[in-house]
This record gives structure tokens, C-alpha cells and sequence, in this order.
């Protein structure tokens, strides 16, 4: 199983790459590859709106401007088995960066005939500080999914004072998600 690990994150340490690093030990665990693409490394342009709202995305599901890291991360994602979009929560909403990327996702891959309908995804989101927004950023990134079909796995979020034990729970999300456990599974523990 491949899964693409699609960052918002502007930062190489902290408390959202902690969950990052705890997916990846958990995919990897199941015997997953994995690819962590971070958004903060790439010029991406915010979406330019073109032909009245509608250029090249409506029409052959790419973006024309393209070329500043945006189609190759996509297809990246197209090809991944199974995708894990992870941010910091900045205001109760995704990293500016994750939400620009995805702004232009959804135009080239709406609906339920776009090429990651049907894909599972584990959603995570990070807030720090006091700790606040991580249900409204949540739910933005639940709108980005019911517009490109994607199935949602889980959504898992970690604080300052949960990081502990939210990790561990990224971890396993991960493992159950290599080892391809479908949204829907119904999973019975013995003791």
C-alpha cells in the first residue's frame, strides 16, 4: 500500500510533526510506503480564479498553472492508495498553505468521478496554543473531502496537554489504515 502524507505544516519540529512522524511509524509498521509531501517547500500560487471561474480545471481537470509544484503533487496523491492530510490549526481553520493547495485540488478533482473518489483519508489537525478550532478545521477539511468523494478514515487531532496519547492514536489510525482496513469495518476486540 502506498500513502502520500500531504503537510500543511511550516514547521520541521513541533506538535503537528509529531503526529506526522507517528503516521508514518504506524503505515510503516503495516508494511506501507509512504511519502511525506510538504506544501511549505513549493511556490504554489493561490488559485487564479481563470475563465470566469472555470479554465482548464472544468475542462481536462488540470490546473494551467501547474508548474509551480501543483501537478506533480497531485498526481502523487492520484497515485497514492490511501492519503493523510495533516495541519496546524492557525484561527480555527487549515494552514494557509494546505488550504491554497487544496482550493485548487478541488477544482481539478470535484465530485464522485474525480480520481480520489473513493480513497480513504485520515484527517489530522493540530491546534496549539490554547488549543481552540480544531473542530471548525475539521469540518473544513470534511468539506474538502465530500467535494472530491474522498471516504474519510478517521479525523484525529492532538493538543499540547493530549499530544501523549493522540499520537498513539495516529499511530494505530495508521497501522489499521496500511493494513487496509476499510471506513465501515466493524472491529471486534477480544479480551
Amino acid at each position: 500500500m502506498r500513502i502520500a502524507i500531504l503537510s500543511g505544516n511550516p514547521k520541521t519540529d513541533g506538535l503537528n510533526q509529531t503526529m506526522i512522524q507517528a503516521v508514518i511509524a504506524g503505515a510503516a509498521a503495516a508494511g506501507a510506503e509512504v511519502e511525506e509531501i510538504r506544501l511549505q517547500e513549493l511556490k504554489l500560487l493561490r488559485c487564479q480564479v481563470c475563465g470566469d471561474g472555470w479554465g482548464t480545471c472544468l475542462q481536462d481537470r488540470r490546473c494551467q498553472f501547474g508548474a509551480d509544484g501543483f501537478t506533480d503533487t497531485a498526481e502523487c496523491l492520484l497515485q497514492a492508495d490511501a492519503l493523510v492530510l495533516a495541519t496546524p490549526v492557525y484561527w480555527g481553520e487549515m494552514s494557509e498553505t494546505l488550504k491554497c493547495f487544496l482550493d485548487r485540488l478541488r477544482r481539478c478533482q470535484r465530485g464522485q468521478d474525480g480520481a480520489l473518489a473513493g480513497k480513504q483519508v485520515l484527517l489530522l489537525a493540530n491546534p496549539g496554543g490554547g488549543g481552540g478550532g480544531q473542530i471548525s478545521c475539521l469540518q473544513e477539511m470534511e468539506r474538502f473531502c465530500q467535494h472530491v468523494g474522498l471516504i474519510i478514515f478517521d479525523t484525529i487531532g492532538a493538543r499540547r496537554w493530549t499530544l501523549d496519547y493522540q499520537r498513539q492514536a495516529a499511530f494505530a489510525a495508521a497501522r489499521a489504515l496500511a493494513s487496509g482496513r476499510q471506513n465501515g469495518d466493524t472491529v471486534i476486540i477480544e479480551e
